[in-house]
């Protein structure tokens, strides 16, 4: 009887790590993620035992599920291939690791499919001809006959397997499509799915979503199947290209096929529901796809972030956060400032500080775009401390800037009014090599100066600007105009108007509203003259319609109709402000009967929605969005329709309050300190709130007796 013996060997593989750059199909020999192999070698004395070559199936792989393949798995046997078996060394191999499931655990029917992973490849000799072919196919003309021409000289002739290595190796994705064409024509096989995915694969990274849907739709009409990466590639694609609809109907099909999307497609298709502002579409698809077994990852929810974020809608970013903490996913770097932008949008400045807060406590450090994000919110909040820590911390911390930071940061002084702490700032840009500061640079410190009524320093910068070569753009230009205006320095204000026209600067609603607003301040006819011929060429109609308010003889009716032909021409931001300033012109001109009638108007037209509110207890007058005579225009008409109430002897509720807000700028306009005057020189018997700043209150009995010694009739009160 034949003895038999066996013993175990270790064998050890030492490989050179690959060039990541390679080309995909002509890499060498790759590190295997075990560094060993053990296998067992058993022989026999008889020479019988010799001759059988075949080594036996193992039992568990005969067992184990198929898993479905990736793209790159389908590709990897290719190479093995590529020439007959015979050629070959018979590969050792080791038993699979077996993989225990849970049978109380139902099965996901999500895929989760290892995309891309790029497998060792067998050492093939013909590689080495494949690889020098491909490289003459890119390196010829990017046309069908030079293609041709290197074609001819295929080395092989073309078979399924050296066909996708070459067509996989094709760059750019119009010499892939020639060379799919050319195999299609010339029927060396049968074309299948993987070939229609590796090409599509090509054409989604050139953008070219309407050649692949081609393809898609003929491999319909061909019966060839279309698997769950050919989908994916699709959708994705049509993603990338903007065509969302594309996309989604192209992932309904696929569903109607039985296709379970795996993560990438899953991910892909809520960001396209996102753009199409298909909210209750993206929570559905993303609830039923954790309840198959998807886990989502910090793609999927920096997409639901933006998305909550763009509306301005604070509890779907707090559903976002709860999500995350229920799968038990951290935020990296990237969803913290999807985040913070998004509580920015929606204006919450204080959960935004506190995940700015979160992120450095986790041990993150922010980059650019997070400190961007933060300074923005904090400028716009007029948050001062919050503002100084966060520069502070930069600074000894040593954290990244780039100049979009710099340009916010400035920006963000300028909003509070931080003076020295922008000069510092802005003389670090000068001195610095890769940070010059640039027009919107020099915008922020004019806005900050003419802000605080420095006059002489915002036109030292100004003449700065035309040493250093830096071209001033139409906010710079407003701010100027705007500090020169109120200082009454008329000469230069047209001199910076002129250069700015000169410079090609278009001036927008903004610049014209400035521009009415420094007439109203001007005491003499020639400067309202040089200022309103500056407003003639940035919108020669509003010059007419201020000209058409200032005559007595003009009827309501002309006013009315030519005034909403001026509206209709301005911005909806902007038309408030021109109502505000033409109201503040009738004023100065002692035209108060024209004031009111374009006050009228204005409400006529909704410029002021919220300007009056009634409850059972108070009546109260909001004059927070009015300029300075808007506001004491409004308080007058208040008080005539509150005598004629009066008068009719109507009920009245027990307060009256008027507020006119507090500016939170350090150099913003007393509003509330004018409406306080005007009140004193009226009598009117509304005093300070002593629980909020900006508000004037008045109770019934006392505004009662003012009102009927200005009315000759008396009156009672109603209770």
């Amino acid at each position: 009887m034949a003895a038999t013996f066996s013993t175990a060997l270790d064998v050890h593989f030492a490989v050179s790590q690959s060039d990541p750059k390679r080309p995909f199909f002509f890499t060498k020999r790759l590190k295997h993620q075990k560094p060993s192999q053990r296998f067992r070698i058993s022989c026999k004395t008889s020479e019988s035992s010799s001759s059988s070559s075949k080594p036996q199936q193992n039992p568990l792989e005969e067992q184990l599920p198929k898993k479905t393949q990736s793209l790159s798995e389908q590709l990897q046997p290719l190479s093995i291939t590529t020439l007959p078996k015979k050629d070959q060394a018979d590969r050792l191999s080791s038993n699979p690791k077996s993989t225990w499931v849970n049978p109380s655990k139902p099965r996901r029917s999500v895929l989760s499919l290892q995309r891309q992973k790029r497998s060792p490849h067998a050492y093939n000799p013909q590689l080495r001809e494949l690889k020098l072919f491909a490289k003459k196919l890119n390196n010829c003309e990017n046309n069908e006959g030079a293609l041709l021409s290197v074609l001819e000289q295929f080395p092989h002739q073309p078979n399924r397997e050296n066909s996708l290595l070459i067509l996989n190796s094709l760059k750019p994705w119009q010499k892939a499509y020639l060379f799919f064409n050319w195999l299609k024509t010339n029927h060396f096989f049968p074309m299948e799915t993987i070939f229609y995915n590796v090409m599509m694969k090509c054409l989604r990274f050139g953008g070219q979503f309407e050649v692949i849907e081609e393809l898609a739709n003929e491999m319909v009409s061909n019966e060839i199947p279309l698997d769950n990466i050919t989908y994916s590639t699709i959708i994705s694609c049509a993603r990338r290209c903007y065509h969302f609809d594309k996309a989604v109907e192209w992932f309904e099909r696929m569903y109607r096929t039985g296709l379970m999307p795996d993560e990438v497609t899953y991910s892909a298709i809520l960001d396209v529901y996102a753009k199409l502002g298909k909210v209750e579409e993206v929570i559905s698809l993303y609830e039923r796809g954790v309840a198959s077994g998807w886990k989502p990852d910090m793609v999927t929810f920096s997409v639901l972030a933006k998305m909550f974020g763009v509306a301005g809608d604070y509890e779907g970013i707090k559903y976002v956060l709860q999500e995350m903490k229920s799968v038990k996913v951290r935020p990296n770097l990237v969803v913290y400032n999807t985040l913070i932008e998004a509580m920015g949008r929606a204006g919450k400045p204080g959960f935004a500080r506190n995940l700015f807060e979160d992120l450095i406590e986790s041990g993150l450090t922010p980059n650019e775009k997070t400190l961007t994000a933060i300074a923005k919110i904090y400028g716009k909040a007029r948050w001062e401390k919050d503002a100084l820590k966060l520069w502070e911390e930069m600074k000894s911390k040593n954290w990244p800037v780039d100049f979009i930071l710099y340009n916010t940061l400035l920006t963000m002084f300028a909003d509070i009014g931080l003076v020295e702490e922008a000069e510092q700032l802005f003389i670090d840009m000068k001195r610095s090599e890769n940070f010059k500061p640039d027009s919107w640079s020099y915008t922020a410190m004019l806005n900050i100066y003419a802000s605080g009524g420095n006059v002489d320093k915002a036109m030292e910068l100004f003449e700065e600007m035309f040493e250093v070569g830096v071209e001033l753009n139409v906010m710079g230009t407003t701010c100027l105009i705007q500090c020169l205006g109120k200082t009454q320095r008329i000469e230069e204000l047209v001199r910076v108007f002129t250069v700015s026209i000169q410079q090609e600067i278009e001036p927008d609603d903004r610049l014209c509203g400035c521009l009415l607003s420094v007439v109203s301040l001007c005491d003499n006819r020639e400067d309202i003259d040089k200022v309103l011929a500056c407003l003639h060429q940035a919108n020669p109609r509003l010059v007419e319609f201020v000209e058409l308010i200032k005559d007595e003889k003009s009827s309501l009716n002309t006013v009315k109709e030519e005034f909403r032909r001026v509206l209709g021409d301005t911005k909806d931001d902007a038309r408030r402000p021109f109502c505000n300033c033409l109201i503040d012109i009738c004023r100065s001109k002692n035209l108060h009967e024209r004031a009111h009638d374009l006050l009228y108007l204005g409400t006529l037209y909704g410029l002021y929605p919220r300007l009056h509110n009634r409850t059972a207890d108070e009546w109260s007058l909001n004059v927070r969005t009015l300029s300075v005579g808007a506001a004491k225009t409004a308080l007058e008409e208040w008080m005539g329709t509150l005598a004629k109430i009066v008068k009719r002897g109507e009920a009245l509720p027990e307060l009256f309050s008027a507020q006119t807000g507090t500016g939170t700028h350090k150099f913003a306009q007393g509003l509330s300190n004018s409406f306080g005057s005007h009140l004193k020189e009226l009598g009117a018997p509304f005093k300070n709130s002593e629980d909020k700043v900006g508000c004037f209150v008045a109770t019934r009995e006392d505004l009662l007796l003012w009102l009927q010694s200005k009315i000759p009739s008396s009156c009672t009160v109603i209770s």
